[in-house]
């Protein structure tokens, strides 16, 4: 089956359910002052680009770009589906934001995610892409939950 990447709308019916899952996920996972997961409505919103990834008719992850300042962009929300992750979707749609932002003649890529548990998997596949930690940035905080990363193009 043929993996493809295009943008979406984080609105649309066939989307919003994986979309309203990961935040519940990002609440489950994290103290309630600590989610910065953007809600779907925010994530359609002028700013920021938003893509899915599917197998074939089947809805595998999505991920955003959001422009925090010219040249520096913050890769938001991604996510696989439950049942397809371990299969290379998280690395291809990371892959497909890279390229994205190089594309775009952005100089550098930053996120921030959380430290526990929930949150290692993410890690591990961001610093084998060449993700490094960094200091907080765009307003995040620096305490213990947090974690911010951050790449050159």
């Amino acid at each position: 089956m043929t993996f493809s990447i295009r943008k979406d709308n984080p609105l649309r019916a066939e989307v919003r359910p994986l979309v309203e899952f990961h935040l519940g996920e990002m609440h489950r996972a994290s103290p309630a002052c600590m989610v910065h997961a953007m809600p779907p409505d925010s994530l359609a919103k002028d700013g920021v680009d938003f893509f899915t990834g599917w197998q074939g008719e089947e809805l595998a992850g999505f991920g955003a770009l959001r422009l925090i300042e010219p040249g520096h962009a913050e890769l938001k929300s991604m996510r696989i589906a439950p049942a397809l992750r371990g299969q290379g979707f998280g690395r291809a749609i990371l892959h497909f934001l890279i390229r994205e932002a190089t594309a775009r003649g952005l100089e550098r890529l930053s996120l921030e995610t959380g430290t526990g548990e929930a949150f290692a998997n993410a890690i591990r596949l961001y610093e084998r892409n060449g993700f490094e930690r960094c200091a907080p940035f765009a307003g995040y905080a620096n305490n213990d939950f947090s974690v911010c990363m951050t790449r050159a193009l």
